[in-house]
């Protein structure tokens, strides 16, 4: 059986494409949110001269800003046509559907917004779930119906 880590495909069968996924997710999300916190710098200026011109509406976006910039950098990367964000990439990792379709920007927000609820309540039980589970699937992987595999 020859392992494709091609990341268009449904989630593989072979184990190897699993294989030391749970670390990787780990550090691919220091790298995201790094990248993430670099982009809100420049938001923020863009948003506080739209907040000159709006009279001071735009102000009022500012305690939501690093969602906004999050959920637009993750919906556009990992609903890319990559399937991974700029951290996952830099890992060898990436997400599918396990019904094989690729990802689009609302499953990737989805999964996006299912990570931060359910890690604001269960920290650090969501990351002991990928122990036990099949293709090492947290519990959000889960509820969208999406696996992590190896790229590289």
């Amino acid at each position: 059986m020859s392992y494709n880590p091609n990341p268009l495909y449904a989630a593989p069968e072979d184990w190897r494409a699993y294989s030391g996924v749970l670390s990787r997710r780990v550090f691919a999300f220091i790298l995201d949110y790094v990248i993430v916190a670099l982009l809100w710098i420049p938001a923020a200026v863009v948003l506080f001269f739209l907040s000159i011109l709006t009279l001071g509406l735009g102000f009022l976006l500012y305690p939501a800003l690093f969602v906004i910039v999050a959920g637009i950098y993750f919906g556009l990367t990992v609903g890319g046509s990559s399937q991974a964000s700029l951290g996952m990439r830099a890992m060898g990792i990436a997400i599918v559907r396990v019904d094989g379709r690729p990802m689009d920007f609302l499953t990737a927000i989805v999964h996006l917004a299912l990570f931060w609820i359910l890690n604001s309540v269960l920290t650090p039980l969501i990351l002991l779930a990928g122990l036990f589970t099949e293709r090492s699937r947290l519990i959000h992987d889960l509820l969208v119906g999406t696996a992590t595999i190896r790229t590289a």
